[in-house]
This record gives structure tokens, sequence and C-alpha cells, in this order.
């Protein structure tokens, strides 16, 4: 810990220059937010969300509303996919795999009212008025679609139901659902509503729902990139990807691990391994309580302790009558040795996350005395009358001590066997391990001084001593923003970078803390379509077909995009000076 905290030196010579001149203008810093990348959706906007992009698809195709929730339905409301495959495929390819079927301008309605119809699916005729055509030219009675529909919304597939003829793949046309199904049961049909509508979160992989409990309502919807960390305006942060609490750096994958081996009995089940042995005859475990080998079940069975043999009674302090194990046997020995390595590993690294986690929450009742500490020295008469900086420390107090609880975790299944066994050398192992750790030492040194320093109680203090912590508390926040930084690019590009398969995702770190999604507004100004217009040609009409070899290249490699953990991140670097004004809200979260 000593070396860690020697080291500072360093980032206290290489940070002073950006904090000279800090000193008089921390007030005047004005920072303008970008806006954000993520929004909520409220139950009021959420239709006005819905039909914002299917404008966006109706304007580009000339399509009706249903056909463009169908499309997008079938895409998973992915509107640059949808336009990349028709780039890519054509019209015909795109509306014959997401079942659209358009036919010219006739009317598909109904049937001819003054003829008669033979219903293929009850093999009776009926009048035409009591038949109805949909898009594909199938004519069933009205009753036997009714039918089909019913069971369908009760099955769950109302956003996409299929014609009723053999083969067909078209679906229908939501307005005949709705008129058929609302004369029978007006309930059913509003449930067919509102799964259309809900269909625009169940089925978008940029929307989810809001995991909070109770629910909130909200749901909230990403631009960029699925593996990030968000906040509702309810209040509650979490992963985006797997809806669990923030816990980056570690990957979905670990903190459901991590999570598992917490809660379930995995732990005791090798306290036991280590400290009891199974009784022979019950198979109950046993504790020994003494010092002689010969021990005894409640059954009461007597077995001998060292091998776990069943013995009789008769014994002395040095062997048990009838009965030798005095044979080294390797795979008892090193199945117990083994459990026991892994209890002392999984403890090393649950007390540090443990110990962390609990000072982060006794850390949180900071706030009130800090405020406290901060009227009673506005009050005083001081010069030194901005003490934004003391709020400031504290938020990256909370940012840092998260970063650093989350980070063990992480540490335990990175460098164990139970998920990268085949993917490092025992060597590689070592010297990433080393690396890490190194990294994870300082920024846990710093971060206990930042603790340390803002429970000073700077309002009993003079103006000279006052002006040494808040110097003190502005350079060790520059400083554990930047080990966290370097901590993120050693996971993302060192360890998690290196590896061969790819499934393991974090969240980028903002200094700022999780981004705060803001409320969609339910009536906005329709964006500029300016996503096709990188995909098609200037000559391209949105009424003919599309030539697929006259496309564009370089789509596929737009589709894939870039490794998450490998992102350029706009937001490590603020200019000359540092942000640190994390969300209050943070304060009071847990």
């Amino acid at each position: 810990m000593e070396d860690c905290i020697s080291s500072d030196e360093d980032y206290y010579d290489s940070d002073r220059e950006s904090l000279h001149g800090l000193e008089n203008e921390d007030s005047e810093i004005q920072w303008i937010p970008k806006s954000s990348a993520t929004k909520v959706i409220t139950k009021e906007c959420l239709l006005a969300a819905q039909k914002e992009d299917m404008r966006r698809v109706m304007d580009m195709l000339s399509l009706r509303e249903y056909h463009a929730r169908t499309l997008l339905i079938h895409y998973r409301w992915d509107v640059e996919k949808l336009f990349a495959v028709l780039v890519e495929k054509g019209r015909h390819h795109l509306f014959a795999t997401s079942g659209v079927t358009m036919i010219g301008n006739q009317s598909i309605s109904s049937s001819e009212p003054s003829s008669m119809v033979m219903c293929d699916i009850c093999m009776e005729e009926v009048h035409g008025n009591d038949a109805t055509r949909v898009d594909c030219g199938h004519c069933f009675c009205n009753n036997c679609w009714t039918e089909h529909f019913i069971v369908k919304i009760n099955e769950g597939q109302s956003r996409r139901i299929r014609c009723m003829a053999h083969k067909c793949n078209a679906i229908c046309d939501e307005a005949v659902v709705r008129n058929l199904v609302s004369k029978r049961h007006p309930d059913l049909a509003n449930k067919f509503d509102r799964f259309l509508l809900e269909s625009y979160i169940e089925d978008n992989k940029r929307v989810k729902w809001c995991p909070s409990t109770p629910h909130c309502g909200n749901a909230i919807r990403v631009e960029d990139d699925e593996f990030c960390e968000v906040e509702c305006s309810c209040g509650l942060q979490f992963c985006f990807s797997c809806l669990s609490e923030a816990h980056s750096p570690c990957s979905c994958l670990m903190w459901e691990l991590w999570i598992k081996k917490c809660r379930d009995e995995s732990e005791t089940v090798n306290w036991m391994t280590v400290h009891t042995k199974p009784c022979p005859k019950c198979h109950k475990p046993v504790e020994k309580n003494g010092g002689c080998n010969l021990v005894s079940c409640i059954c009461g069975q007597a077995f001998c302790w060292l091998c776990g043999g069943a013995t009789g009674r008769e014994h002395t302090w040095s062997s048990i009558s009838g009965h030798s194990c005095g044979r080294y046997k390797e795979e008892s020995a090193q199945k117990a040795e083994r459990a026991k390595r892994d209890l002392y590993r999984y403890m090393h690294y649950h007390n540090r996350y443990k110990a962390h986690t609990d000072s982060c929450k006794l850390e949180s009742k900071l706030k009130e005395s800090i405020q406290e500490k901060i009227s009673i020295s506005e009050e005083r008469e001081s010069m030194l009358r901005d003490f934004s900086w003391v709020n400031n420390g504290l938020h990256r107090l909370f940012r840092s001590r998260r970063v650093l609880s989350y980070s063990y975790p992480f540490a335990f299944y990175m460098f164990g066997d139970e998920l990268f066994k085949d993917e490092m050398t025992e060597e590689e192992r070592e010297i990433k391990q080393h690396l890490f750790e190194d990294q994870q030492q300082q920024l846990e040194a710093n971060v206990e001084k930042l603790s340390k320093f803002l429970e000073e109680p700077f309002d009993q203090y003079a103006k000279d001593k006052v002006m040494e912590i808040r110097m003190q508390v502005i350079n060790l926040s520059v400083i554990t923003d930047t080990l966290c930084k370097k901590m993120y690019d050693c996971i993302e590009n060192d360890l998690l970078g290196s590896l061969e398969l790819g499934i393991h995702n974090i969240a980028p770190y903002k200094s700022k803390g999780i981004e705060k999604a803001l409320e969609l507004s339910a009536c906005w100004n329709s964006k500029t379509n300016t996503t096709i217009d990188k995909y098609l040609p200037s000559d391209c009409s949105t009424s003919g077909g599309l030539s697929e070899r006259d496309r564009l290249s370089g789509l596929n490699s737009e589709e894939n995009g870039c490794s998450s953990r490998k992102r350029a991140r706009a937001d490590v670097v603020t200019g000359n000076f540092f942000d640190l004004n994390l969300p209050a809200e943070v304060v009071d979260r847990n």
C-alpha cells in the first residue's frame, strides 16, 4: 500500500499544470452537456415513438401504416437493417420475407356483396358481405377469420397473424383483424391493439422496459451501443444488456455467475467438503470436535476420520481395532486440497468486494454531514465561498468506489479457471493478473486517500488549511478518474480484447457517471431521414426496383460495426478542465 501511495507524486506532478488557474474558476466553468443518447419512453409518448419509425419506412417505400409495421416487426424495429436489406436484396425480397403482399389499387377488404363465396375452411357458401378477402387474395368467411384471429391473439401471436390458407405467409391486415374481433370480443380487440403498440418495446433490441420494482411504466431507448448502463427517470440504474443492476467492469455473464455464486450454497458445500466427512451409513456430514480419529455419527455409525471408512468402536489413541488406512490416496487428498484452495480464493475476492460495497453505502451518508459543513463554512467570513469541489469530490468518490468494488468479481473470473482456462497459458495469466492488480491497488490507495480528505472537518479549519484540503481533493479526483480510465482500457484492450471468444462486453467508463436518460417528448419534429442516403445511389427511385449490383460498397462493415470493448470514447477527454458533475441522485441511490 505504501508503494502505491508514494507513486502518487507522479500523478500530482502531471496534473498540476491542468489544475493551474482552476482555483478561482470553479464557479465560472459552464459545462454544456450534449444531448443524451438514451431516452425514456413513457406511456404517453410510446405511440409517438412507434409512429416516428413507421413514418420513415412509409415515406421511403410509399406504404400504408400496417405494411410498415409488419416490416418493422419482422426486422425487430431496426430501421437501419431494413434499409440495408432493401439495398442489398431488393424490394421484392424485403416484402416476401416479411409477409407483406402488395396488390395494386383494387379493393381487397371484402368480396363482391352480390355474389356467393365458398369458404375453404368450413366448406360452406356464404354471402359476399359475410366474407373477407385479404391482401394475398385469399377469401374466407368472417366466422372462420374471427375464430382464427381469436386463437392467434390468445396464443400471443397477434403481432404477426398469418393468412389461413395453406402455405401462405402473408400477414393479415390489422384493420381487418380489429374490425372482425371487435364485433364479438371488444376486450380482445383492445388487447390486440395493446400488443401491436407494445411490440415497439418487446421486439425492439434498442428499447427495453425499465426493470424497476414496482414497475414505473417507462421504457428506455438507446441510440448507439446496447452494452451500456443507463438511468431511468425513476432513478433506477441498470445494465441495458442484461437488465440487472449496473455492474461494469464485469461483463453480463461474469455478473450473472457471481450473483449466483453469492446467492446459492456453493461455498457452503465447499466449506463442508473441507471441514466435514460424510457418514458411510446415512451420508450426513459429520464435523470432528475432538482429537480422536474415531468419530461417531448421530445415527450410531462409527467411522475413521482419516479415510471415512466404517469401523467398530474399539480403538486406542494410535489405532482403531481391525482397521488400517495408512496407505496414501492421492486422488482424495488432491480433491480436498483443491476445494480448500477454491474456498480461500473465493473468500479473498468476496471479502474485498463486500468491503468496498459496504464502504460505498457508509460513504453515502457523508452527503448530509458534508452539506452541514458547507453551510457552516459559507456562513463564516471567508474569502473562500465556493465549495463545489467538495460535492464534486464526493461524486468522484462514489463513482470510483463503485468501479473498485465490481473489479473484484471481474478479477475472480478473469484469472480463474471457470471461464478462460483454455484462453491463456499460466505464464500469460500471471503477467496479466499482475498488470491488473497493480492498477487495482493504485486505484484503491487513491480512493482511500480521497475518502480520508473528504471526511476532514474543514468547517473547523483555518483558510490555509481549507485551501490545502481543497487542492488535495481536486487533485485526487483527477487521479482517481484517470486511474479508472486506465483500468477500463486495460480490461478492454489487454484482457478481454485478446480473447478469441468475444462474448464478454462491458459498458464503457464515463467520467460523469451513468448517463441519465431524458424523457422523449410526445410531440417532436420528425428527424430528417438521412439513413437511406448513405446506402442508395442518388439516381435510385424508391418506387422502382433496385439493382443489386449497383450498391454502395462497405455496407456489411457498417452493419457489423466494431467491438464495444474496443470502441473509441469521445467523453474521455473534456478539454483542459475536468468535469465531476455527477447527478446528485447517485448520492441518494442506495
